[in-house]
């Protein structure tokens, strides 16, 4: 019997594997307004904002906070993120940074392995709503009341969990239950927990609706901040009033690359972006990298190694340590780095400079897929153009796991994202108020004008989740869109890879095995994922197309949905 054989790029992910192209649903349509995010009761909170008037800044701030409601084991009112505002009329991306920062009392030697990432000397100061509220003050429309709305409503009635909302609460209550103002900050049916069981959260109702009310100043400066830091210093935290009071969000300019006739823009340090514009730039230096190829699936690998290197030896808090953009971002240095790969055997994932397998491992009786870098994505955009992009994150499932007093406000973990032994000589040492390295890296994609009276257009907002995969995980969608073709939907739900310190490639199952088996001969430790895995993130989109409409896209790797209208 003959044998039929299917090779080249009808191997991986081929166009017309489904009824949709090469993705298992369509992507979103729309053309007044389009929202992608991790959750649908968020990206309907944002949909409805828009609907009702609101701009792309209203609808993010909708959707940011709905999140906090809906998955709050990934991010909320007592987290950390960074956003890009694309304003169309001033036709320029703004970065806004709320990644907060190490506390003044925060010293290496006060901390182990443990209390870095559960219980009160975990938390960062808090940044997300500084971040919601200044560009809500710079560039919303609609009050925040209207906002806040739905949110404050769901978080009193309650969500109906999904599948992995019911598993991500049930394996966390390990955590939960160390602390007494956690287990009552949350309404449950824990006898009964599975989707579809009521999830409500009564006291961040309230404090929704005190941010809705009074605004940053209420949360940093007020009576809720009053609160919030009593709640920590009760339990042990070293978060002082005064530096809470001080906290505000900042302003920054994007740092940019070319790559393949586009401009791809990510926030600077202390975000790790630079990692995600290095692995571009060397790629550019190979003149094709044809999709479903062993040689081109090795050479993105490769190029994720360098760049990821490059990112260990200099990343951290900028105002601290010197991080050589120019020369990383050069494209001398990418050609450089380009003519060292071997194509027929791997250097290797980068060495592990400072220990950081530590913040990989899951908390004693939580199974790591729903521990560690746990954070969420999404995009907002509007009929104007306007487009946001946001990254944020409780570092851990649902952060330190303390709630500060009866707030209902879960504190990040993100202190474990520093580096703690000061004998290593990490740039990302933690220290009094330093910045860390941030992995969070949003991204968008604008094309090139080709005439000169032309101005850039916005062609995607595109990023995930992920921990320290975000930084190659962003860069496989990037390439499926602009050296594929793939539509937003398509780009997100192809197959992709990371790697992990310790020298694991991991690789959907979906990458065909003499692909795979072709990687191992090159000396690459292959492991194998199941078809659809979280570990490589869960990214969201939204791509504008040459009709004037937008594609939203949303990844079936967690409950992403994208919506428009």
């Amino acid at each position: 019997m003959n044998k039929v054989e299917i090779s080249g790029s009808d191997m991986l992910f081929p166009d017309g594997a489904t009824t949709h192209g090469r993705s298992t649903r369509a992507p979103a349509t729309g053309k007044s307004g389009m929202v992608a995010s991790a959750h649908p009761y968020a990206s309907r909170a944002g949909l409805d904002v828009l609907r009702d008037g609101g701009n792309a800044i209203d609808a993010a701030v909708a959707v940011a906070a709905m999140l906090n409601v809906a998955e709050p084991y990934m991010s909320g009112v007592g987290g950390i993120g960074i956003g890009m505002v694309y304003i169309a009329r001033e036709g320029r991306t703004r970065i806004l940074n709320f990644s907060g920062h190490a506390p003044n009392a925060a010293k290496p030697e006060i901390y182990d392995q443990f209390n870095i990432e559960t219980g009160p000397l975990a938390p960062l100061v808090p940044g997300n709503v500084s971040g919601w509220m200044t560009m809500h003050e710079t560039y919303g429309s609609l009050p925040l009341s209207r906002v806040f709305r739905d949110a404050i409503n769901y978080a009193a009635e309650g969500v109906a969990l999904t599948p992995f909302n019911a598993k991500m609460v049930e394996e966390n209550f390990v955590r939960i239950d160390r602390f007494e103002s956690s287990k009552t900050a949350i309404s449950v049916d824990r006898n009964n927990l599975s989707a579809g069981s009521l999830f409500r959260q009564p006291q961040l109702s309230e404090t929704l609706t005190a941010i809705s009310q009074g605004g940053q100043k209420e949360f940093y400066e007020g009576r809720l901040g009053d609160r919030i830091h009593a709640g920590l210093k009760a339990a042990g935290g070293i978060i002082n009033r005064d530096e809470l009071a001080a906290y505000r969000a900042f302003w920054q300019e994007p740092i940019t690359t070319r790559y393949r006739g586009f401009e791809v823009r990510t926030p600077p340090p202390n975000s790790s972006g630079f990692q995600v514009l290095e692995t571009l730039n060397i790629l550019g230096n190979f003149d094709e990298l044809p999709y479903g190829s062993s040689d081109a699936l090795h050479r993105l690998v490769e190029a994720v190694y360098i760049a990821a290197d490059d990112r260990a030896k200099y990343a951290g808090d900028p105002n601290e340590v010197e991080i050589p953009l120019g020369r990383l971002l050069s494209s001398e240095y990418a050609a450089e780095k380009a003519a060292g790969i071997n194509n027929l055997r791997t250097a290797g994932p980068p060495p592990e400079r400072w220990n950081r397998s530590r913040v990989e491992h899951a908390p004693v009786g939580v199974k790591p897929e729903y521990a560690s870098g746990l954070t969420t994505h999404f995009a907002t955009a509007d009929a104007e153009g306007n487009v946001v992009t946001i990254t944020q994150t409780l570092g851990g499932a649902f952060g330190s796991a303390v709630v500060a007093g009866n707030t209902g406000v879960f504190m990040n973990n993100m202190c474990k994202w520093f580096d703690i032994d000061p004998g290593l000589g990490s740039p990302n040492l933690i220290g009094p108020g330093k910045q860390q390295d941030f992995c969070i890296a949003p991204g968008q994609i604008f094309s090139l004008p080709t005439d000169p009276g032309e101005k850039q257009k916005i062609r995607m907002s595109i990023s995930t989740p992920g921990s320290y995969g975000i930084l190659h995980t962003s860069v496989q969608m990037m390439y499926h869109h602009i050296d594929v073709g793939m539509n937003v939907q398509e780009a997100i739900e192809a197959p992709r890879f990371r790697f992990y310190d310790e020298g694991m490639l991991l690789l959907e199952n979906r990458f065909p095995k003499q692909m795979r088996e072709e990687l191992a001969r090159r000396g690459h430790r292959v492991s194998v994922a199941p078809d659809w895995h979280n570990s490589v993130g869960g990214g969201q989109g939204i791509q504008f197309t040459e009709h004037g409409t937008l594609l939203g896209g949303a990844d079936p790797r967690r409950d992403g949905v994208a919506m428009g209208f």
